[in-house]
């Protein structure tokens, strides 16, 4: 057993002994109440858990960040739960008279919200906690609906006892309410004075009252959240289980994260293809989250949609996005645009090529002890079995190597793992999908490359490569070829795509295509989520085989889509793949052992042909 088998064999049996523990029901965290200087919980909350089959922990109300992260990777799904008002200065308001904050616990649940959010993590919102939920992610509230309100409003706070209802609300016919319910009107309960005015972008209303206070809303950017004004746990005090489809749905989220966290802690996950460099180039560093960095739209090939000529970019892949996506290996590329082929242009691409590497070398650097360069697929895990992330080097574009052959042996020495032979344009090495057929396939010059990159063990990677320039790449490698970031042409017909006989050829050879999360190469015309590249996945699986897919986002490079932003949603993706039917060794394979596999290949020094 190599030392892959035996890291991956241990992570298994710590699964195993969590079970034994009791920890096989899903963890889910409640927020506590602050009261006369304690925490609180009311009972409805946790026999409403315990209920539907999760195991309930208390969140107390605390100030330190490092230990509420601590917290949070162990959950599996939240309840925010209901108490005081929320302290309208945290949305820029003045207080009113009437109300009656509780600071102990606002500052924490703001923040535990958003990080909750960051991490994907299954979250319901109850009373106060739909009001948070708001607040926490960019809506507004009523400070008191019977003095804000432009409506007569009902009586909002009950008299009668906490498990009887007061008062009707209706669901929208295309909500998850509707869908776990069954019908138009819910009897239910109600003690507030605070509400929802406008809901966070990303969320939609599906709950009113009579007099059209919002009493539900839900993400409809593909994040599994919910919130509800009412207070479902009471029901079950009084022996009424109405209420308890809310917290079977937020079990059923649960337990589908904690399986996608499983299989993230015992196997590799990687993604092959991230062109985050470009914005080191920019002044971006690895350990910032969301820095704005200043970039002109002539850099990343979009049009301006106002006429400015620079923008605030976020990079998609960091090390806080990673962490929270729970993304272990990001090759990331030093990529080159292609340009002209004199001597002048080729010696400047040779530089840039260099100096994107060093920046490489010099980002991950500042983030010792919690991301490292790996070399070698045995990096990888030794860097994973220390919880420390991974970066690999790639090369975009040929055109780095100029016309100089030992650049490739150069590359490699400086722990390039890939190069993708071409970009959007013809070189010296190829034809692009969006070239001129320049050499109608590989030139000469480029068949030299393609074999001094087996001989020294950098993998072949055709993405953006013509279709000649793939056959020609196939025939002369003797060793297994990669496509780092390309999806079927099969169901989205662009020529950056492969047809289902490259695939099956590159399966044949046993070689890997990585899915790109690129929409226009997802869906033609665009507007692609993370549903379209699910059907890719399982179609190319259809197609090649499990043993020969994997995932290549392109972040950075143009990918990303709703329900697939930037790499904290990878986790997310898993859990798509598992209700699709992929198992946990089917995704384990998808997720890094396919393309690892093909990366030792390239390695091993033994030409195949």
């Amino acid at each position: 057993m190599n030392k892959a088998d035996c890291l991956e064999s241990g992570l298994r049996k710590l699964d195993s002994g969590m079970e034994v523990l009791g920890y096989s029901n899903p963890v889910i965290g409640i927020s506590g109440n602050f009261r006369d200087g304690d925490c609180t919980l009311a009972q409805g909350y946790y026999m409403s858990v315990l209920e539907a089959g999760g195991t309930p922990v208390i969140i107390p109300p605390y100030d330190d960040e490092k230990a509420l992260v601590s917290i949070l990777d162990s959950l599996d799904g939240i309840v925010l739960s209901g108490g005081a008002d929320i302290d309208p200065e945290y949305l820029h308001e003045e207080p009113l008279d009437c109300i009656s904050i509780n600071p102990r616990r606002d500052a924490q649940e703001l923040m535990l919200v958003r990080m909750a959010v960051d991490r994907q993590i299954p979250v319901l919102g109850i009373c106060r906690g739909i009001q948070m939920l708001t607040a926490a992610l960019g809506g507004k509230l009523y400070q008191d609906i019977k003095t804000q309100h432009d409506r007569e409003c009902i009586e909002h706070s009950q008299t009668i006892a906490r498990p009887l209802p007061s008062h009707e609300v209706t669901l929208d016919k295309d909500s998850l309410l509707y869908r776990l319910f069954g019908k138009e009107r819910l009897a239910v309960n109600s003690f507030h004075h605070q509400a929802v005015k406008e809901v966070p972008a990303g969320f939609r209303v599906t709950a009113v009252a009579p007099d059209g206070i919002i009493e539900g809303i839900e993400s409809t950017a593909f994040r599994p959240i919910l919130g509800v004004q009412w207070h479902p746990e009471c029901f079950l005090l009084g022996n009424d289980r109405t209420m308890m489809p809310i917290f079977n749905w937020l079990m059923e989220q649960a337990s589908l994260f904690k399986r996608a966290k499983q299989l993230h802690q015992r196997t590799i996950i990687l993604d092959s293809h991230c062109d985050s460099p470009m914005f080191f180039d920019k002044g971006a560093h690895f350990y910032q989250k969301d820095p704005g960095v200043t970039v002109e739209y002539e850099y990343v090939g979009e049009p301006s949609p106002d006429g400015s000529p620079t923008f605030s970019y976020n990079p998609l892949v960091d090390l806080h996005k990673m962490i929270a996506g729970r993304l272990d290996a990001s090759f990331m590329v030093a990529y080159l645009h292609q340009y002209d082929r004199d001597a002048e242009s080729l010696k400047a691409a040779i530089a840039k090529a260099d100096r994107l590497l060093t920046l490489i070398d010099e980002r991950i650097g500042e983030c010792s002890g919690y991301a490292a360069i790996a070399t070698t697929p045995q990096k990888l895990w030794q860097n994973k079995s220390k919880g420390i992330k991974s970066v690999v080097k790639g090369i975009e574009n040929g055109y780095a190597v100029g016309l100089d052959i030992d650049n490739v042996d150069r590359f490699r020495s400086r722990g390039v793992a890939y190069m993708t032979l071409c970009h959007n344009g013809d070189n010296d090495i190829c034809d692009s999908h969006k070239g001129n057929h320049e050499h109608n396939g590989l030139s000469e010059f480029g068949k030299q490359v393609v074999a001094r990159m087996n001989k020294v063990g950098m993998m072949v990677d055709l993405s953006h490569a013509s279709e000649k320039s793939f056959w020609d790449a196939m025939e002369c490698s003797c060793k297994p070829i990669i496509c780092s970031h390309s999806s079927s042409r099969a169901l989205c017909d662009h020529t950056r795509n492969l047809t289902d006989e490259q695939m099956r050829a590159l399966a044949a050879s046993d070689g890997v295509a990585q899915v790109c999360l690129y929409s226009g190469f997802l869906k033609k015309g665009g507007n692609a989520t993370v549903e379209d590249a699910v059907r890719h996945i399982m179609h190319m699986i259809d197609v090649m085989g499990v043993e020969h897919v994997g995932i290549g986002s392109d972040f950075d490079g143009g990918g990303g889509l709703p329900g697939l932003e930037d790499a904290s949603w990878f986790v997310s993706l898993t859990e798509r793949l598992m209700a699709e039917g992929l198992s946990d060794s089917d995704l384990s394979l998808v997720w890094g052992l396919n393309f690892l596999r093909v990366w030792n290949l390239n390695a091993d020094g033994i030409c195949r042909l």
